[in-house]
């Protein structure tokens, strides 16, 4: 265990600076000039190159690249070029509301996906089946706008059950955790019907099911958790989704996350807060993906980390 977890700790490390690289080679490439966003349209030559100079923009790729990572080495994300605030603290200030939105989210998408996916495997080629496989299908294709406007319309404005936007009571969350739990709930299903249907087929179900164990005992206590392991990975990189936000979900119903200020910035292109919200996604989803390794092992004993 602990050669893997060192591997996949140096695995981690490589990962997050090829992000870094990239999304900094990208940004420094931009065609748009963020000194032109600070100094505004009335600035003069002059005042433009000092605001450059002094944002140590004038300089080299690699310069600036290595002096943001001699920063990041001291946790240290920069200072915003328009908020003037730092970027750790803008991050941390939106941290509360993304941690709730993704964990209900993700509740949502495995109470709705994992229930379609079960009951359709039990009944293949029935129009239960059948009915499910083409919700989820919607579910999937269905834009993100359209479903959280249709929920706002129906339980917000008609039935007045919940509020529009905000943030702050559980009531708040229902809405967004529900838009994403529908679309993220098609996949799963889908997922799971499949990885399902697979398990009930193999041999040592027929062998569960001739020593005259019951059909729930069967599905609870040998295919359910066989058939589970697709979707804990998925769950893994969802977590990284999440936390990256989710700028539409987020714009419709008034939700204060990480999605909202990565917009935010990148119309502004305030690159500190769109380097700093592109490592805290990074590093979500490798610390997601290595969770998802690490719980395998506790649903599946056979399954050997080294």
């Amino acid at each position: 265990m602990a050669g893997y977890l060192l591997r996949r700790l140096v695995q981690s490390v490589l990962i997050l600076l090829g992000v870094t690289l990239v999304t900094f080679f990208l940004l420094y490439v931009l065609p748009a000039d963020p000194v032109r966003q600070i100094a505004g349209r009335s600035a003069t030559a002059e005042t433009v190159e000092s605001i450059r100079r002094q944002l140590g923009l004038d300089q080299p790729f690699w310069v600036q690249y290595g002096r943001y990572l001699w920063n990041l080495l001291h946790l240290d994300l920069g200072r915003s070029y328009l908020q003037r605030s730092e970027v750790a603290e803008l991050i941390r200030a939106r941290l509360p509301p993304t941690l709730l939105l993704m964990a209900g989210a993700i509740l949502c998408e495995l109470v709705l996906g994992l229930t379609m996916g079960i009951v359709a495997a039990l009944r293949p080629g029935t129009a239960t089946d059948n009915g499910l496989m083409i919700a989820s299908f919607v579910g999937v294709s269905a834009p993100q706008f359209v479903v959280g406007l249709l929920l706002l319309y129906l339980f917000g404005v008609r039935l007045h059950w919940l509020p529009i936007s905000g943030y702050g009571t559980f009531a708040h969350l229902v809405l967004p955790s529900l838009t994403l739990g529908i679309l993220g709930a098609g996949w799963y299903s889908r997922m799971m019907r499949s990885s399902m249907v697979e398990v009930l087929r193999q041999d040592f179900i027929r062998t569960a099911r001739a020593k005259g164990l019951t059909r729930r005992r069967v599905i609870l206590r040998h295919a359910l958790p066989n058939a589970i392991l697709p979707i804990v990975a998925m769950i893994g990189i969802d977590i990284g989704v999440f936390m990256g936000g989710i700028v539409v979900v987020e714009s419709v119903f008034g939700w204060p996350g990480i999605g909202q200020l990565a917009w935010q910035a990148i119309q502004r292109v305030d690159i500190p807060i769109i380097m700093g919200v592109t490592i805290v996604s990074a590093v979500a989803i490798v610390l997601g993906n290595l969770l998802a390794d690490l719980v395998a092992p506790f649903i599946d004993p056979r399954i050997r980390l080294r």
